[in-house]
């Protein structure tokens, strides 16, 4: 492949100035990603920095538009890494196929889509056609910890 989307994703990465975080231990009886043939699935990852969710609320009340988008990029960037974990590393990923992002939403919220492309463009950004993909934007009444975003993936190897 030729032109920038023949850049390892390892190499994108560097250039936004991003480094996969380690994987966020689950908070239950799972775990982060598993390898099914040639696919790798994840859990949900919510937006954990250094063990932390960094912000809680509904979106549309007490987290706005753009906290929301920006926690999305920050779930997707841990299920890349709960990804890579399994797949041999970030560079062993082809493609990017299917995104889910919980959105937790104010009853008059409804830009579940607008909060889900935090994580798609992050996807696009890494992986470039290869991370174009189908996806779902749910809004949901509540997340674990009371986060406002959870995103899951599956991903080719």
């Amino acid at each position: 492949m030729t032109g920038p989307d023949a850049r390892p994703a390892s190499s994108r990465l560097h250039e936004l100035g991003l480094v996969l975080p380690a994987v966020v231990a689950p908070l239950a009886a799972y775990v982060p990603a598993a390898r099914v043939g040639g696919q790798v699935l994840t859990s949900g990852q919510l937006p954990m920095i250094e063990g932390e969710l960094r912000v809680t609320g509904k979106v549309g009340a007490e987290v706005a538009l753009g906290d929301a988008v920006a926690a999305a990029r920050i779930c997707a960037l841990n299920a890349l890494a709960a990804a890579a974990s399994v797949a041999g590393g970030v560079d062993a990923i082809r493609s990017i196929d299917k995104v889910v992002v919980y959105v937790a939403s104010d009853p008059a919220f409804t830009a579940q889509p607008t909060v889900a492309n935090g994580a798609s463009q992050l996807f696009l950004d890494v992986f470039g056609e290869a991370g174009r993909h189908v996806r779902s934007a749910v809004g949901v009444r509540v997340l674990p910890l009371d986060a406002p975003v959870e995103v899951e993936l599956t991903v080719s190897v």
